[in-house]
């Protein structure tokens, strides 16, 4: 019987697998930036924008619809400038911030929203002031600086559920990518299709993330546990579990990027040299309280010290009296909570993709292991290491290439320091 659960598990992972290799190619759209245009609530039609690779070279142009909605293709990721024709506003209407030019990064596989806010236009004069020499360069340095960061604290969660599992199970669970996708794809669920607010369906994802989790172990990694299954076998497991849930997510959402009702076209506010959307300050502040408090959680309560005991050695936790299956099914549920929240942030950041988790699930393994495996600030440490080194990298390299200098990153400081950089020093052999 048990033979046959496993012959028709296989099958099905393979019908699934061949079925997204079959579908990837037809569903499956590039990377495209996009805008809606919008003065007092109103939206703008005919405005011309204008896209540019780094090179200077033209890759496309739109006019804004009747819905103030534009959209450009772009052939892959990259930096890219783009220009809004003042010329072709209405009368009275002008770029608020002066900006009518920004260079931009789009990520693989995904739909960055450009942001124009548009407003009165000033007296004769005010509104095209001539920049300070090398005030560019700097903007651009800063707005990268913020960025990293921000993406970073992002992985950030990611990163601490990823370092929990590993930290008391042992296992390189390569299936946690599919649990970030997770909960980005319950959230578009819950905003687009129920029309519940998004902040609501980030929460309700967060719980469905969790039970997800809880489940994952009570029914399956906690099944192969019993069974005595070894790290290595449980590894390759989780690759085929990774590849059946991404095909899944491909066959239900489709390959196309998505975004969220909410939030889509926000002002930024004007920091001096760098505008930032206040949701992407909303999510940096949420990020950072929960990244403390789960942190502080493991170190002061006593769940908290459970479950590092189990993390130092199960065997002995267990002749203590402590449940290491409750205790590593309480940890799946927080992996799985931090992941869909790390997943619902990144669609608000980069758009909803069924392959999202997976296109970070490298700089994830990464920030884990250049913090310190198994150790939670390490992993948040190492996060935004990763985070600052894939966007400054841009500045030297392209940005095709910008996971390359987060790499090179991480293998100089493992060189230096192996056990990485919160890591204790251990006695092989």
């Amino acid at each position: 019987m048990r033979r046959a659960v496993i012959i028709f598990t296989a099958v099905l992972g393979f019908l699934f697998t061949s079925l997204g290799l079959g579908a990837t190619s037809a569903l499956a759209e590039g990377e495209t930036l996009q805008g809606t245009l919008v003065n007092a609530g109103q939206p703008v039609a005919g405005v011309v924008i204008k896209v540019a690779d780094e090179g200077g070279s033209s890759v496309g142009e739109a006019t804004s619809k009747a819905d103030g909605k534009w959209s450009v293709p772009v052939p892959g990721a990259g930096t890219y400038k783009v220009d809004l024709d003042t010329a072709t506003l209405p009368q009275g209407v002008t770029v608020t911030t002066g900006r009518s030019s920004l260079t931009l990064s789009v990520f693989e596989g995904a739909a960055r929203n450009v942001l124009f806010p548009l407003g009165s236009a000033a007296a004769p004069g005010a509104e095209e002031q001539e920049e300070a020499p090398g005030s560019s360069n700097l903007s651009r340095v800063l707005d990268l600086v913020y960025t990293g960061i921000h993406f970073g604290l992002i992985i950030a969660l990611a990163a601490l559920g990823l370092s929990l599992i590993f930290g008391t199970m042992g296992l390189t669970n390569f299936a946690h990518g599919e649990l970030v996708t997770f909960g980005a794809l319950m959230a578009f669920l819950f905003n687009v299709s129920a029309n519940l607010p998004l902040w609501l369906s980030v929460v309700a994802a967060v719980v469905l993330g969790g039970l997800f989790g809880w489940l994952q172990d009570r029914f399956f990694w906690g099944w192969l546990r019993g069974r005595r299954t070894g790290l290595i076998g449980m590894m390759i497991i989780s690759i085929g579990a990774a590849l059946m849930l991404r095909y899944l997510f491909l066959y239900f959402f489709g390959g196309q990027t998505r975004q969220y009702a909410d939030y889509v076209a926000q002002p930024g506010i004007d920091l001096g040299l760098i505008a930032v959307a206040p949701k992407n300050l909303i999510m940096d502040a949420v990020a950072i309280v929960v990244l403390i408090v789960v942190s502080l959680a493991l170190v002061k309560t006593r769940l908290g010290k459970a479950t590092r005991a189990v993390s130092t050695n199960p065997s002995l936790a267990a002749a203590s009296g402590i449940n290491v299956d409750a205790i590593i099914r309480l940890v799946w549920m927080i992996g799985g909570a931090l992941a869909a929240l790390s997943g619902a942030m990144l669609g608000i950041f980069q758009g909803v993709n069924y392959q999202m988790g997976f296109q970070i699930l490298l700089l994830v393994f990464a920030a884990v292991t250049l913090g310190g495996l198994g150790t939670a600030f390490g992993a948040l440490l190492g996060s935004l290491v990763i985070g600052l080194a894939t966007q400054l990298s841009t500045l030297i390299i392209p940005s095709e290439l910008k996971n390359v200098g987060a790499l090179a990153v991480l293998i100089v400081i493992i060189l230096v320091r192996p056990q990485g950089i919160l890591g204790r020093r251990e006695r092989i052999g």
